[in-house]
């Protein structure tokens, strides 16, 4: 069965409509962990889920753009990049995560975008196991499972934290690496085949 070609990139871009949406709704709830918030957990779930069909489909049907490619980092720093920079607001994430966080993520879109005329960096697998780690990280610090479970949640939730800020740290020096070497390779052919 066929599925239209741009059903891939309407899906990544539906995520990141998703992203503001989810921030309202997280500040709206000023830290009640009433209704909104749980509502926003799950738009928040939901649309991270969405990570792995639109990137299925383009594999399964042979879809794969450019555009997509593209698209889909963005996505996903922009749906992260709030939910960072929300549990920060209501002063449950400290500041310095947050920064961190989003100096790498805001660091390796730009360089994506400045080189996207010459060519298209696609998310690498580190980077890949960083944003899953996140998505754990940050649906774990969103649901407010404290209210059924009890405290205890938050060491859980920390430890989940830790592993994903160090998976951004090393995800984001793996990119620089993988960059430079890139670089360095094409330079020779580009300067009279010089070895």
């Amino acid at each position: 069965m066929a599925i239209p070609r741009q059903l891939p990139n309407a899906i990544t871009i539906v995520r990141i409509f998703c992203a503001p949406i989810f921030l309202w709704m997280l500040l709206a709830d000023a830290g009640a962990d009433g209704a909104l918030r749980w509502w926003a957990a799950v738009l928040f779930i939901v649309a991270i889920a969405t990570d792995g069909i639109d990137g299925y489909l383009a594999r399964k049907y042979e879809i794969v753009t450019d555009l997509g490619k593209l698209l889909d980092p963005i996505a996903d720093k922009a749906l992260t990049g709030c939910a960072f920079v929300g549990l920060s607001i209501l002063g449950e994430l400290p500041w310095w995560v947050t920064i961190l966080v989003l100096v790498r993520e805001i660091g390796v879109t730009v360089h994506r975008l400045i080189v996207a005329s010459n060519h298209v960096v696609a998310a690498a697998w580190m980077g890949k196991l960083k944003t899953v780690a996140q998505a754990v990280a940050l649906s774990l610090a969103l649901l407010p499972l404290w209210t059924i479970v009890g405290d205890w949640i938050h060491v859980v939730n920390t430890v989940a934290m830790w592993i994903a800020v160090l998976l951004t740290v090393a995800s984001g020096v793996d990119y620089v690496v993988t960059e430079v070497r890139g670089a360095r390779a094409s330079r020779p052919s580009s300067e009279g085949g010089r070895a």
